[in-house]
């Protein structure tokens, strides 16, 4: 049978005990961007959907991550890029800045280094999670109906949802193949962090012989997560664990 049921939401996990839900829905928060989730329902837009991690699949599902913002959690992804900054010294300013305009689209993230308010270096930083097909809806007001909050949507109580991975992974590879020219004319470096079994997929689907591990001179580097979770306390926020560091060879 196939896996469909929601796994956290908005940052808590759904088998978290005393927990407010009630509360929860209504604020709307999103503890890893601290202010409102951005993920809203279309028809609604004043209404978050607030999914962070779904299980899915038939013969061995498993937790999926399906918001980037979810991959915040705790700054280990940055802490991760830091060697990536080779011209930063003990003393510099580090600052994380969103949604920069460059040649080839936005960059979800730029970690910068810098000095008397000065940009010494910078990383580039694009998040990617499995984007999904039908919608989420459902299972998140099944599982708040278990918990007292809310009723079912009748237009909604029989969709499935399924997991979008050709047209995420052609959608990333397409992205980076636009942004890197630019950092590799810098000399910079652009990562991309993604879940484990989404970098899976996508070694499986497409031509990695390129593909090596990661070393400072080259321009294009992946970084895959494992998530883990702590099996002794449910209440404690999903982590992510570094599995994966590659880079392209071909990105000199």
């Amino acid at each position: 049978m196939t896996g469909q049921r929601v796994v956290e939401l908005f940052g808590i996990p759904t088998v978290a005990s005393d927990i407010d839900w009630k509360k929860i829905v209504k604020e709307q928060y999103c503890p890893y961007l601290e202010r409102a989730c951005l993920k809203v329902r279309k028809s609604q837009p004043d209404l978050a959907i607030g999914t962070c991690s779904v299980n899915y699949g038939v013969r061995d599902p498993k937790d999926i991550l399906v918001c980037p913002h979810r991959m915040l959690s705790s700054g280990r992804i940055f802490i991760d890029c830091l060697h990536l900054l080779r011209l930063h010294e003990p003393g510099n300013e580090l600052h994380r800045i969103a949604q920069v305009e460059i040649p080839g689209g936005s960059v979800d993230y730029f970690l910068v280094s810098a000095q008397s308010g000065k940009v010494v270096d910078f990383v580039g930083i694009e998040l990617q999670t499995l984007d999904t097909t039908g919608t989420v809806w459902p299972q998140r007001q099944r599982f708040l109906q278990s918990v007292g909050v809310g009723d079912i949507d009748e237009n909604y109580s029989n969709k499935p949802f399924g997991m979008n991975w050709k047209m995420t992974a052609k959608t990333i590879l397409m992205q980076l193949h636009h942004k890197i020219e630019t950092f590799e004319g810098l000399g910079k470096h652009l990562v991309l962090i993604v879940q484990d079994v989404l970098f899976q997929y996508i070694t499986r689907q497409f031509s990695f012989g390129h593909i090596g591990t990661a070393k400072l001179g080259h321009s294009q580097h992946f970084h895959s997560y494992t998530f883990v979770k702590d099996q002794n306390n449910e209440r404690k926020r999903c982590n992510f664990r570094l599995g994966t560091a590659l880079i392209c060879k071909e990105c000199l």
